[in-house]
């Protein structure tokens, strides 16, 4: 389970922020635009062992690159099927973080990764606060979202007639009326649904990348899925919860002046929509109670609070009003008649590079702290079926 929680956490961000707390060990990361932050936190239950730090001392707050981390769990088949137990220690002495891997016959793998002290990362939400609330198997929604392309980079989710869930593909090409743009649509019945609390017409867009990465999570935990929203422009929140484990996925969403296609306007019409101009795609977030926030800790002293910047558009750098404009980048003209260029992102965790436009971009201080604690974690992989190979066709 815990490698499934990182190999989902990987689809966001590049650096893995850990933090031993009384309540659980809690796995952080966000974006590189800030546009998108995810936590998982384990109960001590779910260890056969936890201990968060020696008497007496501080817990350490750490972050590792995801890469580092991910490769401990590079095939969860293998770890599922030969490793009995794991053992995670942070040591400050050494910065290391310590994975043991206790296998079969006796076999011990030993993985040492270098890590870095940092202040707590956490993402300031409340799920409820907001006015929409659907949730569901997370099968339902892993079949509602399979037949989409694995390259599209952003979903609708709207309440359509008879409270049905519509989920359609959304396309920088449909705005414009001379490409021809194939479009996904799937409709879920209110029947499908353990809790729809929505108005019909109301309707999102967000990043599909990390709804998929906390849907497989979710899936192959057997979890329910809430999704927590307001007003296209608020970040929506996507939370999965059990007895052993609480995971948040805070996504921000297009505001409507972004939402130029006619189709998507009949499923969102105007809803409290900000009456601030338009800078960029995700520049109108109303951000206020979901900025990114750091928690400092003195040596000797209880925690206290960073201030943080909100996001307003006063602060931002002029852009273009087209969807998807960049900061100081130059779109290239188009000749009448052709389709408007393509635009390669450059990114690794924030779905091709288009995540800048955020609502949650929020500066975050990476600043040091020194403490020598120690955590220690066992683990008990479960059993895993694998899938049969197709035989090839004879003759």
């Amino acid at each position: 389970v815990l490698g499934k929680a990182v190999h989902s956490l990987s689809r966001i961000g590049d650096e893995l922020y850990l933090e031993p707390l009384e309540d659980g060990l809690s796995l952080r990361t966000v974006n590189s635009s800030r546009s998108a932050y995810a936590c998982f936190l384990f109960a001590p239950l779910f260890f056969q062992q936890y201990q968060a730090a020696p008497p007496g001392q501080e817990a350490l707050r750490c972050k590792i690159l995801m890469k580092s981390f991910l490769s401990v769990f590079r095939s969860l088949a293998m770890v599922e099927k030969t490793v009995e137990r794991c053992c995670i220690s942070l040591n400050g002495r050494s910065s290391r973080l310590v994975v043991q891997l206790h296998c079969k016959y006796g076999v011990r793998k030993t993985h040492n990764l270098a890590f870095q002290d940092c202040e707590s990362l956490q993402a300031v939400f409340d799920p409820a606060s907001c006015s929409h609330v659907l949730r569901a198997p997370a099968r339902v929604l892993g079949e509602a979202v399979q037949p989409f392309p694995p390259a599209l980079a952003e979903v609708t989710l709207g309440i359509g007639s008879g409270h049905r869930v519509i989920l359609r593909s959304y396309l920088e090409e449909e705005a414009d009326s001379a490409v021809k743009a194939m479009v996904t649509e799937m409709s879920i019945g209110e029947e499908d649904f353990q809790q729809l609390q929505a108005q019909e017409g109301v309707a999102i867009t967000f990043c599909l990348k990390e709804f998929r990465g906390l849907l497989s999570f979710a899936e192959s935990a057997n979890l329910s899925l809430s999704i927590h929203f307001d007003a296209p422009g608020r970040p929506a929140i996507f939370a999965v919860k059990d007895s052993l484990l609480d995971g948040h996925f805070v996504l921000a969403t297009m505001s409507e002046s972004d939402l130029h296609s006619p189709e998507l306007h009949r499923l969102a019409p105007p809803l409290q929509a900000p009456s601030t101009p338009h800078l960029d795609d995700f520049a109108s977030d109303d951000m206020d109670s979901y900025m990114i926030a750091m928690e400092t800790t003195g040596d000797g002293e209880g925690s206290r609070a960073v201030p943080s910047m909100s996001l307003s558009p006063g602060h931002q750098p002029p852009s273009s009003p087209g969807p998807y404009s960049e900061d100081n980048e130059t779109e290239p003209s188009t000749e009448p008649g052709t389709p408007p260029p393509k635009k390669v992102g450059a990114g690794h965790g924030d779905s091709g590079g288009r995540r800048g436009r955020s609502g949650l971009q929020n500066s975050l201080c990476f600043l040091c702290s020194l403490s020598v604690p120690l955590a220690v974690l066992w683990l008990h992989p479960g059993p895993r079926t694998l899938p049969s190979r197709p035989q090839p066709c004879a003759g």
